[in-house]
C-alpha cells in the first residue's frame, strides 16, 4: 500500500499532467487569501453583446455597456467561512455570492468549493454537489479553486467504492468527478481550454 506522501506526490503529478495548477496551504486562511489575490489578478468576466453598434433603445445600449464587477461564488462553505471570504471580498471590491448564479449573466469570475477526496492515479477531485449551485460553481466559473484536504487522497477510484455504494443506496445525489479545466476538441482535434466549462483549475492541497 503506497503511503501517504506517495499518494500525494502521484495525485500533484497526475493532476498537473492534465493542466491543473496545484499548490500545497497551511490553513483555511491561505485558502481564502488565494482566491482574493487569483481574482485581483485576472479580468473580469463581461456579458458580450452582439448588435452594439446598430441604433438602440435606451434599454439595450445599458444592456451592450454592462461590465460587472469581480465575482466570487462559494456555495456549500460553512457559515464562519463563508462570512470570512465574503468580508475580505466587500473589502477588495469583489461580489461574494453563495446562491443566485443564474442571475450573473456575466459569468463568474471564481468558483471556491471544498472536495471530498481526491484520486492519486488520475488526479481526480470528487465532489459531493447535491444542490444546483454547487453544480453551477464548478462548471460555469472562469476560473474553479477547490481545496482538497491532503488526508481525502486516495489510490484509485477502489478506494471510494465503499462510500460511493452508500450514496446510492439513499436519496439520489450528485457526485462530481473533476480532472483538470475543461477541455474539447473540433473536428480536426485542435485541443481548447474553457469552452465548457473552467479555463483554470487550481486546487489547494490542504495540511490536515
Amino acid at each position: 500500500m503506497p503511503s501517504k506522501e506517495d499518494l500525494y506526490q502521484l495525485f500533484v503529478e497526475k493532476a498537473e499532467l492534465v493542466a491543473a495548477k496545484v499548490t500545497s496551504i497551511a490553513s483555511e486562511d491561505d485558502a481564502l487569501k488565494y482566491v482574493i489575490n487569483l481574482c485581483g489578478e485576472k479580468e473580469a468576466c463581461q456579458l458580450l453583446v452582439s448588435g452594439c453598434e446598430a441604433d438602440l433603445s435606451d434599454k439595450a445600449e445599458a444592456l451592450c455597456d454592462t461590465k460587472q464587477k469581480k465575482v466570487i461564488a462559494a456555495p456549500g462553505l460553512n457559515e464562519d467561512l463563508y462570512k470570512k471570504l465574503a468580508a475580505q471580498a466587500k473589502k477588495a471590491g469583489f461580489e461574494c455570492i453563495d446562491k443566485g448564479m443564474r442571475d450573473h449573466l456575466a459569468g463568474v469570475d471564481i468558483g471556491f468549493t471544498y472536495a471530498e477526496y481526491g484520486i492519486a492515479d488520475t488526479g481526480t477531485l470528487m465532489l459531493d454537489c447535491p444542490g444546483e449551485e454547487m453544480r453551477l460553481a464548478t462548471m460555469v466559473s472562469e476560473f474553479h479553486v477547490c481545496v482538497l484536504p491532503k488526508s481525502k487522497i486516495k489510490a484509485n477510484t477502489y478506494a471510494v467504492e465503499k462510500m460511493m455504494l452508500t450514496r446510492m443506496k439513499k436519496t439520489p445525489d450528485y457526485l462530481a468527478f473533476i480532472t483538470g479545466p475543461s477541455r474539447t476538441a473540433d473536428i480536426e482535434r485542435v485541443l481548447a481550454l474553457g469552452v465548457h466549462g473552467p479555463l483554470e483549475l487550481h486546487i489547494l492541497l490542504l495540511e490536515d
